[in-house]
């Protein structure tokens, strides 16, 4: 995890292990057809998820230091895992 100070939201070590898990396996069996393997930590795109879902922010309001919002957005689609 990077050096930033956490909010509240973030997942903490407990809840990220079996996500990171489920994510990883779905990763290996889609790899990007680009070859990209994103410039983001997983974990930080999940943390920007859970801050914009807690706050209720609108995407382009997300604090500066989780990843982009783009790079956050695109991640919505684990809840359909």
């Amino acid at each position: 995890m990077s050096a930033r100070k956490p909010y509240k939201t973030d997942l903490s070590d407990g809840r990220w292990a079996p996500i990171e898990q489920v994510i990883a396996a779905w990763k290996a069996a889609h790899p990007s057809a680009s070859g990209n393997q994103g410039c983001y930590e997983i974990r930080e795109n999940g943390n920007a998820l859970l801050y914009q879902g807690r706050t209720g922010c609108r995407w382009d309001l997300l604090p500066h230091d989780p990843p982009p919002r783009e790079s956050a957005f695109a991640s919505r689609a684990w809840s359909r895992l």
